[in-house]
């Protein structure tokens, strides 16, 4: 993969994995808290840190339709490329000064055939903001026969999205919604305008290129709950293929949102609904 840190006059480094083309100066980090500058130079100190590392169902992901009843190594990670107000892992993805431990992508995969596990999954945190950490444990992966599995905010541009497809075998994308306004107001940092863009791109690149694709949105009372915008993503979603897997699911107040939890009545209401446009639509979390 080509370098994701380009150095910049006056020591400023930019990074290029995301939309937020963070500059980050000497000494700091970029608005994931995990991508840093130290003397003029790009750092991932967080290169091989783990934070949760568990055995789980393969539809606790959610995966409904890749390797159905398999278990999978999964694996949580530090820091996120955006900030969402109700997330629901806010306590891994919101910080950095978590418990954990460094792992090297030997082990990972060594942990993987330990445990009998056909498949590893990057989640819970954003994993793409160390792609450079999973493009090596993915590499490894595949030497082993074993599947990489992202699940994902999509929320990366497209360079560094090509080189780690090509070693994706399935991912579950979260669209969060369908307004670009929501993404850069409430959802970012307020520097980019193309993170809905990016995160559709991201989903068109996985279709493309042949990943097993399946998409979740966290249906969020105030922000997202509108009949009008959920059919927009079905919409967008039956464009790409009318098979993709779609998965409603409830949210529950958490972090800094404390809307009441979602109503399961309309989430069923709105399955039925994408149920005229899609082929799999399920629901979740009720």
């Amino acid at each position: 993969m080509t370098p994701l840190f380009i150095t910049e006059s006056g020591e400023n480094v930019h990074c290029d994995l995301c939309p937020n083309n963070c500059k980050i100066k000497n000494g700091s980090f970029g608005a994931c808290g995990v991508r840093g500058n130290k003397g003029g130079k790009g750092i991932i100190p967080f290169y091989g840190f783990v934070s949760a590392f568990a055995i789980d169902p393969i539809e606790k992901k959610p995966l409904y339709h890749f390797k159905p009843g398999s278990k999978i190594l999964s694996l949580g990670f530090a820091g996120c490329n955006l900030r969402c107000p109700f997330c629901q892992n806010w306590h891994i993805s919101q910080n950095t000064d978590i418990n954990g431990k460094q792992m090297q992508p030997g082990e990972i995969i060594s942990a993987a055939l330990e445990h009998d596990s056909p498949s590893i999954a990057y989640t819970y945190s954003e994993p793409l903001v160390h792609a450079e950490f999973i493009l090596d444990c993915m590499t490894l992966a595949h030497k082993h026969g074993i599947a990489n599995v992202l699940v994902t905010n999509g929320c990366i541009n497209k360079k560094a999205a090509s080189a780690i497809l090509k070693f994706t075998d399935a991912a579950n994308v979260d669209l969060k919604c369908f307004s670009a306004e929501t993404y850069k107001n409430c959802l970012g940092y307020g520097n980019s305008k193309n993170n809905l863009q990016a995160v559709l791109d991201f989903i068109k690149l996985c279709h493309e290129m042949g990943v097993h694709l399946e998409v979740t949105t966290l249906v969020v009372p105030d922000l997202n709950n509108s009949e009008a915008e959920l059919s927009s993503i079905a919409d967008f979603i039956a464009g790409l293929d009318k098979d993709i897997p779609w998965h409603l699911t409830a949210y529950h107040p958490d972090y800094r949102w404390n809307a009441p939890p979602t109503d399961p009545s309309f989430l069923k209401h709105m399955a039925k609904e994408a149920g005229k446009k899609l082929r799999r639509v399920h629901t979740g979390n009720i």
